[in-house]
């Protein structure tokens, strides 16, 4: 299988190969209540008779999309697939010399999983959301097999309250705003042959002011000869930069001077926004130092741009942006946490940015990569934030920081991530209010985040009780809008809200006196980063913050809240609840099979203020324009 970047549909975008093998579709599945498994061995490559049932992969087992459709509680599942002998690509050979290993890799499996080839445990994984590979080229060994049998087995207790969980449900049956669970497998999986000594990471950082890039660049390992690690960065036809430098370990760092960002009347064309959202290519090649053939090439990209606070403003590129914002469950009723792929997640972001918003806080989830390609590539700003845990305790804090660290690792590199949020409404720190260590724990998070990446702003609870907070994150669901304006008209309504008081949500916004000298001096903005929550449903069972049933009312509220924030001479951004109905949450703007509950025009008018002239990107062909 070959990918170009432009198509979106490798799964890994910001590191990527022409050859790769899917290997999504149809495996054999079971289900392990007795949690025989281990036991039994179903690991085996004979153990065929143990798997009854088929699933497609990547949806989990609880939705519809998988032909399983079994939303009971399972704590464990067995996934078998056959791989062709042809696609490891001569991985192993019979006099043990290894020219190239074969590796699997697992987008997402919630939330314990273990792999197994052939019989032989070739890896193991703790956390729901993020990746990791398998390297099967050992297990291989002199095999002359032409199947090759792949096991995985994954474990995910459904009252685990201290596993990130996000909005998965406890219960067995949904309820207020938490959704069926996801268990198992939900991103994609895939193959590829590739050197034995390979790139594994690249990692990229603009510094506008010297005109450098800094790169990173993660070997599979020390060399053990002489490597030269090249960069070309280019934009279209247009190369900008080409650096060369020798790669003494497994890290190497690369700076890359780009002499284009030093006129600094002309480096607007080059800057990454959402209105104008330039890519720049970059082609990274290993290569041998002393015949000076290709050792591994890989393709990635970056946006040249820079974010911060200051002023109170959040800053894009150093200039004052306001982030028109909206709440993105990722929740699908096929699919649940996964997606249909490329096109779906390209669709939700064009029709996000149509209807007037400039980003998207994407919630109690860390999205498939491919959505953020796609915010990349069309212009859409992200709140990068994960699934908390539902109790305060030693598990809950190991399984997060380590998690929170390979997730802010894999996303730190896409342009259009522009906040981290590794704590939301208090979920795994209940009583931060009164307990000293969740209070510690809140902070040593945001502390971690700024230290894996100090680029970005962070935020350490979104929404109330901030301790160490970049951004001053209020929840406020009042959905009244002269209420909702006379809290936040001026500098005096508007600091009497965050620092006096419970709060909107009945929570203390601020909880010491640093965070309310960061917010005083505008060193931290005001945002109100979830407002709204209207329900436009007449059935049963459905949920919003205020019911509304005519379109025109509907339409009447809605501009009510949104120019109530935008009279403010304080906010300086918004985030509405929220895009798409989620299953009984049907808050959305738009309904749960994608059709917008307004034309598209008018939403874009209540959004943003101002007559409809387009969509602020390209036009959608996917159905839901006017």
């Amino acid at each position: 299988m070959k990918a170009t970047r432009q198509d979106g549909s490798y799964p890994r975008p910001l590191l990527c190969r022409e050859a790769w093998t899917s290997l999504d579709g149809s495996w054999q599945f079971a289900h392990d209540d007795s949690n025989a498994g281990l036991a039994e061995r179903w690991f085996e490559p004979s153990g065929d008779e143990r798997f009854p049932a088929r699933i497609e992969v990547p949806f989990p087992p609880e939705s519809p999309a998988s032909g399983v459709g079994d939303r009971g509680f399972h704590p464990v599942v067995w996934y078998r697939r056959t791989i062709d002998h042809d696609v490891l690509g001569g991985a192993a050979t019979g006099d043990g010399g290894r020219a190239v290993r074969a590796l699997i890799h697992f987008g997402a499996v919630d939330h314990r999983a273990q792999v197994w080839f052939d019989g032989q445990l070739v890896a193991e994984h703790v956390g729901g959301q993020s990746p990791f590979t398998a390297d099967v080229t050992d297990a291989l060994g002199a095999s002359e097999a032409e199947r090759h049998v792949l096991v995985v087995r994954a474990e995910d207790d459904p009252h685990a309250l201290h596993q990130p969980r996000g909005k998965q449900d406890w219960r067995e049956q949904p309820h207020g705003i938490w959704y069926e669970r996801t268990t198992g497998i939900w991103q994609p999986v895939w193959l590829e042959v590739v050197p034995d000594q390979h790139v594994v990471d690249v990692a990229w950082e603009l510094h506008a002011t010297s005109a450098v890039v800094s790169g990173q660049v993660t070997l599979a390992s020390a060399p053990e000869r002489r490597l030269t690690v090249e960069v070309t960065l280019t934009l279209g036809d247009e190369r900008l930069a080409e650096v060369s430098c020798v790669a003494t370990r497994t890290v190497t760092q690369v700076e890359i001077p780009v002499p284009a960002l030093r006129n600094g009347q002309d480096r607007a064309r080059l800057l990454w926004t959402p209105e104008d959202p330039n890519l720049v290519d970059a082609r990274v090649v290993i290569r041998d130092g002393d015949s000076g053939e290709e050792v591994d090439v890989v393709a990635s990209y970056l946006g040249f741009r820079e974010v911060g606070v200051g002023g109170g403003w959040f800053l894009l590129n150093g200039q004052p942006y306001y982030t028109r914002s909206v709440l993105n469950q990722g929740y699908r009723p096929e699919t649940h946490l996964a997606s249909r792929g490329s096109d779906e997640l390209r669709a939700e972001v064009e029709l996000i940015k149509a209807m007037g918003f400039n980003a998207v806080r994407v919630h109690q989830k860390a999205e498939d990569p491919r959505f953020l390609y796609w915010a990349d590539r069309l212009g859409l700003l992200v709140w990068g934030e994960t699934a908390g845990a539902y109790e305060f305790s030693a598990g809950a804090i190991a399984l997060l920081t380590v998690e929170w660290t390979e997730l802010v690792r894999r996303y730190r590199s896409h342009p259009s991530v522009v906040v981290w949020v590794p704590v939301n409404e208090s979920w795994g720190v209940q009583d931060i209010s009164t307990v000293v260590a969740e209070q510690q724990f809140a902070q040593s998070l945001v502390s971690l985040t700024r230290a894996l990446d100090p680029s970005r702003p962070a935020v350490s609870n979104e929404g109330w009780e901030h301790v160490d907070s970049d951004i001053l994150g209020v929840h406020d669901y009042t959905t009244d809008p002269d209420r909702l304006r006379a809290r936040y008209l001026d500098r005096q309504s508007a600091s009497d809200t965050v620092l006096r008081g419970p709060g909107p949500q009945g929570r203390r916004v601020v909880l010491n006196d640093s965070q309310r000298e960061r917010f005083l001096s505008g060193e931290a903005p005001l945002m109100i980063t979830e407002f709204g929550g209207i329900s436009m449903s007449q059935e049963e069972g459905s949920w919003g913050y205020e019911v509304i049933t005519s379109p025109d009312q509907y339409a009447a509220r809605l501009t009510g809240l949104f120019d109530a924030l935008r009279a403010s001479s304080e906010i300086v951004g918004f985030c509405y609840t929220q895009f798409m109905d989620t299953v009984q949450e049907t808050n959305g703007l738009v309904s749960a099979d994608g059709k917008p509950k307004l034309p598209v025009t008018s939403i874009y008018q209540i959004v943003t203020g101002r007559t409809y002239a387009g969509p602020e990107g390209p036009s959608s062909t996917y159905g839901w324009a006017d």
